[in-house]
C-alpha cells in the first residue's frame, strides 16, 4: 500500500534545498493555501514573460506555493500558441505543439524552477494533461518536463483511455500523476466520478487524485466525504465555487460548493493536502483582485 507518508518522503526528497525553505508562507491554521497559476491566465495571455507575471502576482498576494499551469511553462519557453478556427487550423497547431514538446530543451524548465525558488515560492506540482491524441513520446516528455521543473507531481486533466498508456510510464519514472476531474459525468472517458477516480488508482500506485471540489460538488458528490475517505491518495485540491446540477462557476460564497467545510476538515484532521485557489468565475476585478478575495474567503473560513 502506497501511503501519504511514503509519498511525502518522496516528494520532500525531490525538492531542491532552496524550495524546502520557501520564504513566502501562506499557511493558515496549518492549512496549506496556494494557487493554480491558471488563475492568472487573463494577465498572461500573449505576454512575453508569463512566469514573471505569475510570480509578481503571487508575491503581491502573499501566496507561497503553487501548481504550474501547463501553458504558462509552454508559452514561456516558446511553444506555439493554440489556434482557434477550422479543424485544419487546429490540427496544424496541434502538430506544431507536439513537435515543440519533443524537441524543447529541458534547461528552460530548470530555469523556470529557479525563478520560483529565487522568489521564495514553492512550486510543487506541474500540469500536463494526457489526452487520447498524445503519442507515447509526448507522454514520456511530460515526465521529463516534471523532472526538469523539480516536481514529483503531475496534475492532469487526462482521459481514462489515455491514462492506461500513462500508467507504466508513471511506474517507470516513479512520479505521481494526479487525475483532475470535471463535471462531465455522462462521458465514461472523462474523470468526474468516484468510480472513475477509483478506476485510475487501480491502474498504478502512482495514480492519485487532484480533487476539484467545485466540479465534484457540481457533479452531485460530497467533497467532504470523499476527502475523508481518500485523503491518503489526494495530492492537492482545487478550490472554486459552483452551483449544483452542473451549474455555473460563481464568486465564492454564492454557489453550493462546501468550501468552508472542506477547509475546516483539512484544519481539524490536519491533512497535509495543499488547497489551491483556482479563479474561474467571471469577476468584476482583475485576476489579482479576485484571487485576493478568494484568499481572504479562505482565511475567514479557517478562523
Amino acid at each position: 500500500m502506497y501511503t501519504r507518508r511514503d509519498f511525502g518522503k518522496i516528494a520532500i526528497a525531490a525538492l531542491p534545498v532552496s524550495a524546502a525553505f520557501a520564504k513566502i508562507d501562506s499557511r493558515v491554521s496549518g492549512v496549506r493555501l496556494g494557487v493554480q497559476t491558471y488563475s492568472f491566465r487573463d494577465m498572461t495571455n500573449g505576454a512575453a514573460d508569463p512566469i514573471g507575471i505569475v510570480i509578481q502576482a503571487m508575491t503581491e498576494l502573499g501566496l507561497g506555493e503553487c501548481e504550474l499551469f501547463e501553458q504558462h511553462a509552454d508559452t514561456a519557453l516558446g511553444a506555439p500558441i493554440p489556434r482557434q478556427g477550422s479543424q485544419t487550423d487546429r490540427t496544424i497547431a496541434r502538430d506544431a505543439l507536439r513537435k515543440w514538446r519533443l524537441s524543447a530543451p529541458l534547461d528552460g524548465f530548470k530555469g523556470i524552477r529557479k525563478k520560483f525558488d529565487d522568489a521564495g515560492i514553492l512550486l510543487y506540482a506541474s500540469n500536463y494533461s494526457f489526452r487520447d491524441d498524445f503519442t507515447d513520446q509526448e507522454i514520456e516528455r511530460g515526465f521529463e518536463f516534471a523532472k526538469a521543473l523539480g516536481v514529483n507531481i503531475i496534475t492532469s486533466s487526462a482521459n481514462v483511455n489515455a491514462a492506461k498508456r500513462v500508467a507504466p510510464i508513471a511506474d517507470k519514472h516513479k512520479i505521481v500523476v494526479a487525475m483532475h476531474g470535471h463535471s462531465n459525468t455522462k462521458n465514461p472517458n472523462e474523470f468526474s466520478t468516484p468510480e472513475t477516480f477509483a478506476q485510475a488508482m487501480a491502474m498504478s500506485k502512482y495514480f492519485w487524485v487532484n480533487l476539484d471540489i467545485g466540479h465534484f460538488s457540481a457533479s452531485g458528490y460530497d467533497p467532504v466525504d470523499y476527502i475523508q475517505a481518500h485523503h491518503d491518495r489526494i495530492t492537492n485540491l482545487h478550490l472554486k465555487d459552483r452551483k449544483k446540477n452542473d451549474g455555473p462557476n460563481t464568486p465564492w460564497g454564492e454557489g453550493d460548493t462546501p468550501i468552508k467545510q472542506v477547509l475546516q476538515l483539512l484544519k481539524n484532521k490536519k491533512y497535509n493536502i495543499p488547497a489551491n485557489i483556482e479563479y474561474e468565475y467571471q469577476g468584476k476585478g482583475t485576476p489579482v483582485e479576485e484571487v485576493r478575495k478568494c484568499f481572504q474567503y479562505s482565511k475567514d473560513a479557517l478562523a
